[in-house]
């Protein structure tokens, strides 16, 4: 297995922070990465939440941060940064996010260290929206899925349909396509092993239409590539940023006319709607997902209860207006 390096916490000014400090914040980063198996970018997002924390309380209480700083800290505090956040325009799942990472650093010190201070459970999280995933009609999906840009060269388009196929055929999360490597293929395989959040390994069905695809990009990429290569490479033989995934993505979107909602995500969204739609049972979806919850998976069958309704109110008769 390989080892994960944990990023340095140097994200904010030395001049706010205790030294004595450094060290725990280093050690909670480990934590999450080699114990709780976090992912990369969720241990950067995490980090940066609580620079961001600890750069606005020092302005707001003109001390340095440390232990007993922190055991200081107030409802009142913690209002006032969620306040600050606020006034910049900072949406309530991002407030929502922050306050969940500086509650893990917390609770870390007080697992380890016996640290108390109740302000940071009591702080009640900003509220959201509640909102259901948007997928993309059958024909929409497929569409995306056979697209060709006459402005990219024919291994690039291929290995774009490879990607959406592997996106809507399989359910997978951008992050967990483009982490697959070479090796993860092989001809007449019918099922893909994939790492989820958390590290979390799944089985997932490798449809025969997905494996051509990704069959037909890889006989025609340019680059000399080993088992252990990323499997989706980018222009300069890279592994793929999700950013030009999805930068592809909204290139087609605007040569095929579709909504500003299909998105890389929208295609994972798509799949398990169209599969709830078709019949598929729950439980399965929830595990083809990656789901830890049942809950999460449940949204999704309010998509259909809501797309039923629609249809019901206009086709049947007793639903039509007088």
């Amino acid at each position: 297995m390989v080892e994960r390096e944990t990023p340095p916490f140097d994200l904010i000014p030395s001049q706010v922070i205790s030294p004595s400090l450094q060290p725990y914040i280093q050690e909670w980063l480990n934590w999450l990465t080699i114990e709780k198996n976090v992912s990369p970018h969720t241990v950067s997002n995490y980090s940066r939440d609580l620079a961001a924390f600890f750069s606005f309380l020092p302005q707001y209480h003109q001390e340095i941060m440390t232990l007993d700083v922190l055991k200081k800290v107030s409802l009142q505090d913690l209002r006032a940064y969620l306040t600050h956040r606020a006034t910049k325009k900072i949406s309530n799942r991002s407030n929502a996010r922050a306050l969940s990472s500086i509650r893990s650093f917390m609770r870390y010190l007080h697992r380890h260290y016996q640290f108390e201070n109740q302000s940071f459970e009591r702080i009640k999280t900003p509220k959201l929206p509640k909102t259901l995933p948007r997928p993309l009609a059958t024909d929409d999906a497929l569409s995306i899925v056979e697209a060709e840009s006459s402005l990219q060269e024919e291994w690039i388009n291929a290995r774009n349909q490879a990607l959406f196929a592997l996106l809507y055929g399989a359910g997978l999360r951008i992050s967990e396509a483009l982490g697959l490597h070479q090796s993860d293929i092989q001809h007449n395989q019918l099922n893909l092993k994939v790492r989820g959040k958390g590290n979390k390994e799944r089985l997932v069905p490798l449809l025969p239409e997905v494996l051509k695809r990704i069959e037909l990009y890889l006989s025609l990429l340019p680059f000399a590539c080993t088992p252990k290569d990323p499997l989706f490479i980018g222009a300069k033989g890279k592994r793929l940023n999700p950013g030009i995934a999805q930068k592809e993505l909204r290139h087609l979107r605007l040569q095929l006319g579709l909504p500003e909602s299909a998105t890389p995500h929208s295609l994972r969204h798509s799949f398990a709607t169209h599969l709830l739609a078709s019949g598929g049972d729950l439980r399965t979806i929830q595990e083809l997902l990656g789901h830890v919850s049942l809950s999460t998976t449940q949204r999704y069958t309010e998509i259909a209860d809501s797309k039923l309704m629609e249809l019901y109110s206009q086709v049947h008769p007793r639903a039509q207006k007088k």
